[in-house]
């Protein structure tokens, strides 16, 4: 199965098989991201996590 990054627009096959591809497949709502855009993602909204309990504890 063919799809594309909503954010890069960058175009990868994924199992036909696979969860991923079975969840796209019966719920158009589901979106899908490459790997490199998912971890991006991911490291910032940690970093932005942390610093916000950072200001929490310093409210305190």
């Amino acid at each position: 199965m063919k799809v594309k990054c909503v954010l890069c627009e960058k175009i990868n096959d994924i199992d036909d098989d696979s969860i991923m591809a079975k969840r796209l497949r019966n719920r158009p709502i589901h979106t899908y991201m490459c790997d490199e855009c998912y971890e991006r993602i991911t490291e910032k909204t940690t970093a932005r996590l942390a610093s916000r309990e950072e200001k929490d504890l310093n409210d305190i």
